[in-house]
Formats: structure tokens, C-alpha cells, sequence
């Protein structure tokens, strides 16, 4: 199995998954508010549909996401209230059946990408095996929202290692989002799955540390939990300032979880 097949596997299983867990659900459920300030459940799932269908159309017809992302750059929030808006009058069982149509269509457009080839995206053209990475994180982090309505804990495994690398890649967008210029020094992550396994990047010698459980590190960098309620270590005082604006993710960083809103994720 190719590198990118892995992660397309793992993309497609999170997404049977966070299935499961709204297909049970009634229809006054569905309109539960989640942490997510105005957001539904509804609303979750209609965001995930529409991203997977951006990006299926990023990988399968360039030109056709050209036009669906016209002035995204200028109004990011607008866009995405807009996108949510084409999703309102759908019922559970219509959003379910367009959220799992574009699961399946995105990851098969993006394993018929070319070898070596790249998918246009947002800000800058990306390989494919990196927005199925994306797609991973938008997945982890809605999935919380609608577990965190629901009273549900879910089930960390290993697959979690797709988001930490993304994390990892993104480390500056915190900073970017901000307006803040990135720190020219070197970080070292040592992060430890779920299994026990240590997943570690960046130098050895590194004066600006971060480690800690996966799943803390996942809910630190998609801002699902704030910093005081998880089990995530800083090293350094580079390091330290990033654990309060670490973000994997494009586009203003929101407000975040307030310290003890949840219990902790290891709890």
C-alpha cells in the first residue's frame, strides 16, 4: 500500500466512523448546537460535505473549482457561511447521502491524481496526499464538535498520526493567521499515539519542544480544547507562546474553548 493509499484508507475510515454516529441520531438531534458558536450538527456535516466537495472538484477539474472559489480569498467567512447556506433545507437522510457521495468521490479523485502532480487549493497547490491529510484534520476536528454535543467520547487510534504530520507542516499558520511573523528556530515534536508508538519530527537538538498524547496534540491544533485542559508539554519560550495560537487549519483562528469547558481528554 502506497504511502497515499494509507492515508486515503484512513480519510475513508474516520468517515464511516463520524457516519455511524450521526445515522443513529433523530431529527431534533441534528439540530443540536455544538461548541462551534451558531453551528449545528446539521451545520457540521454540511461543512464537511462542501469541503470534500471542493476538494473532489480541486483534484478532478481545476477549472471548476476556479470558479467555486472565486473571492474566497477576499471574504473567507463568507464564504463558508455561504457554502453552509446551499446545505440548509436538506433533511438528515438528503445531507447524509450528499456527505457520503462526495467522501467517496473525493478520495477517489484524489488517487487518480498523476504521480508527482499537484491539486490546486485555496492558497497554494498542494499533493494529493496532503489535502487527503486536510481532509483527515476537517474530519477530527467537526467529528469532536458533534461528539462534544452528543456527550460522546470517541475512540483515538493511530490513524491520528495523518493529523499530527499535518499539524507539523502547518505549524506557521497560527502565526500567519494572526498576523504574526513565524519564529526562525527550529521545533522538535515528540508526539506518542495512541499504541505507545512515538512519532517524533523535527531536530534532536532543539531548544523549542513540544510533546505530549496525540489526541491532546490533535484537539491542541485544531483548537477544540484549550491548552490548560490537555496533557501537552512546551519546552522553551518559542514553544510555549505556540501552545496558545497552535492552529492547523487556514483563516481566522475563532475563539477557541474556554480552560475546563470540557473535562479532559484523557478523562
Amino acid at each position: 500500500m502506497s504511502e497515499l493509499d494509507e492515508v486515503l484508507q484512513a480519510l475513508t475510515t474516520d468517515g464511516e466512523e463520524l457516519d455511524r454516529l450521526v445515522a443513529g441520531i433523530d431529527a431534533s438531534q441534528w439540530e443540536l448546537p455544538t461548541p462551534a458558536p451558531g453551528w449545528t450538527i446539521h451545520d457540521q456535516i454540511a461543512h464537511l460535505a462542501f469541503i470534500f466537495k471542493l476538494a473532489g472538484t480541486a483534484a478532478s477539474n481545476a477549472e471548476a473549482f476556479k470558479a467555486m472559489t472565486a473571492g474566497a480569498e477576499k471574504d473567507f467567512n463568507g464564504a463558508v457561511n455561504a457554502a453552509l447556506s446551499l446545505y440548509t433545507g436538506d433533511s438528515p437522510e438528503v445531507l447524509l447521502s450528499r456527505w457520503r457521495a462526495e467522501r467517496s468521490a473525493v478520495v477517489e479523485a484524489l488517487a487518480a491524481v498523476p504521480a508527482g502532480e499537484v491539486v490546486p487549493w485555496l492558497v497554494n497547490p498542494l499533493p494529493p496526499i496532503i489535502l487527503a491529510c486536510a481532509g483527515i484534520m476537517e474530519q477530527f476536528a467537526h467529528g469532536q464538535d458533534i461528539a462534544d454535543a452528543l456527550g460522546v467520547r470517541r475512540e483515538a487510534t493511530d490513524r491520528l498520526k495523518h493529523l499530527v504530520v499535518f499539524a507539523v507542516l502547518t505549524k506557521d499558520f497560527g502565526y500567519l493567521s494572526r498576523g504574526l511573523t513565524p519564529p526562525s528556530v527550529d521545533f522538535r515534536f515528540e508526539i506518542t499515539g495512541p499504541s505507545g508508538e512515538l512519532w517524533a519530527y523535527g531536530p534532536e537538538n532543539a531548544t523549542q519542544r513540544v510533546s505530549g498524547p496525540a489526541e491532546d496534540f490533535c484537539l491542541l491544533v485544531t483548537r477544540r480544547r484549550h491548552r490548560d485542559d490537555l496533557a501537552v508539554v512546551a519546552t522553551g519560550d518559542e514553544a510555549d507562546h505556540w501552545l496558545d495560537i497552535a492552529q492547523c487549519y487556514r483563516g481566522p483562528a475563532g475563539a477557541g474553548r474556554a480552560p475546563g469547558q470540557f473535562a479532559p481528554a484523557g478523562v
